[in-house]
């Protein structure tokens, strides 16, 4: 994806070079309020308009990535706090040595039956 955005921009910026040099020569004037004429050439008149359209929308969709990849970041969290063992409900380790002591013994496996005695 990354190689289709920038072959979109160096196509942009292509067209916008063309577009240039092809009307470069051409000078007008922009009246902005009455007194205040702008005396500029149709190039800069275009990409000034194009970063005017351009930056705030750009600037919205980082604040939208910005603000999803936080929430997405919360969430990842939270769910990791829910998903992980807590202290209290962890099996305890059990040691050899109380197995010696005790008469009967647990089995390693859960599924086996009954433990065998020791005499």
């Amino acid at each position: 994806m990354q190689i289709v955005r920038t072959i979109l921009w160096i196509a942009l910026l292509v067209a916008i070079l063309a577009f240039s040099f092809g009307n470069w020569d051409k000078q007008i004037d922009v009246r902005i309020w009455p007194g205040i004429v702008w005396d500029t050439r149709v190039p800069a008149l275009v990409i000034v308009s194009f970063l005017i359209g351009i930056v705030p929308m750009w600037l919205y969709h980082r604040g939208v990535r910005w603000r999803q990849t936080r929430r997405i970041t919360a969430l990842e969290q939270a769910t990791a706090q829910m998903a992980a063992p807590r202290a209290d409900e962890r099996p305890a380790p059990a040691a050899e040595s109380s197995m010696a002591t005790s008469t009967t013994a647990e089995p390693a496996n859960p599924v086996d039956p009954e433990p065998e005695t020791r005499s």
